[in-house]
């Protein structure tokens, strides 16, 4: 479950501080990225980040556990894809694949897949220390490497979605993977977010980016090149990117933030998750 980096940690010292050292970030610009620049920035970004991001969140996404999103909603109790026995599920962006090693304990046939080489290197420890052999891909998510028709679920914790310039393109392959009539469940930071601070404290309470301008986020080194790149969709964005590509959408979840759970993520936290929602969840379904 990736989480977006706001403002350029080597500047401001946040957690992610190795990895902007690592590449260089010097600041940041909100300009058009295409997509050989977005996948270079990022894949250079989670590999450079990976190990931080296992060490920060790994406790809390466990080993073989679907956590759909930082409000700690559980695919065990929500039960958003349904019955996973006997399925071939494909799970995008899967970053250290707990969700498709839990996938597999209940009966799945999981297949994961992401572009970091970083995150895959911890997917296969987790493997290793459960004892789990799902199959693990390095793949960009607007080109999938499986056949048509080959998976009767898929999902994203988190995962992708973000970080590649069409929106489109991804839905198109997923829907090409896909049997006809099957799920596809994936969950983003609410787009709401996007007009606020990337901050959970009170900084990140006033309203300050238009919610319509769809200009990327990008993080940037010296030389002006993409260190990091991060989309932005409203929800009209996402369902009529749905509805082009031949899913339905059947369900759109708005975590609440429960009651008790004090764990800050990044820029989730109890006081903005209190105000207003920090996760969309899209459960649809291929035609």
């Amino acid at each position: 479950m990736p989480e977006p980096a706001a403002a350029p940690a080597a500047l401001s010292g946040d957690r992610h501080a190795s990895a902007e050292e690592r590449l260089g970030t010097v600041g940041v610009a909100h300009r058009e990225v295409g997509g050989n620049e977005a996948e270079a920035a990022n894949l250079a970004w989670w590999d450079a980040d990976a190990d931080d991001y296992q060490a920060t969140h790994g406790g809390f996404l466990g080993d073989a556990d679907f956590v759909w999103c930082p409000e700690g909603v559980r695919e065990e109790d929500a039960r958003l894809l349904g019955d996973v026995r006997g399925r071939r599920v494909l799970e995008v962006g899967c970053g250290q694949a707990a969700c498709s090693r839990w996938l597999a304990a209940a009966g799945a046939e999981p297949v994961a897949t992401d572009l970091s080489g970083g995150m895959l290197r911890h997917a296969r420890e987790g493997n290793a220390r459960t004892g789990a052999t799902v199959p693990l891909v390095q793949a960009n998510a607007e080109r999938l490497p499986f056949a048509d028709a080959s998976f009767d679920i898929a999902c994203s914790a988190f995962g992708a979605l973000p970080f590649v310039p069409s929106l489109e393109t991804v839905f198109g392959e997923v829907r090409r993977v896909l049997r006809p009539g099957a799920p596809w469940v994936f969950s983003v930071t609410h787009p709401m977010r996007w007009i606020f601070p990337d901050d959970p404290g009170p900084q990140g309470l006033t309203a300050t980016q238009p919610y319509f301008d769809r200009t990327p986020y990008v993080e940037v080194d010296d030389d002006g090149t993409a260190t990091y790149v991060e989309y932005h969709r409203t929800l009209g964005d996402y369902v009529r990117a749905l509805a082009a590509a031949g899913f339905a959408l059947e369900d759109l979840v708005e975590p609440e933030w429960p009651a008790g759970h004090t764990r800050t993520w990044g820029q989730w936290s109890p006081l903005r998750g209190r105000l207003f929602p920090g996760t969309a969840i899209f459960r649809t379904r291929r035609d």
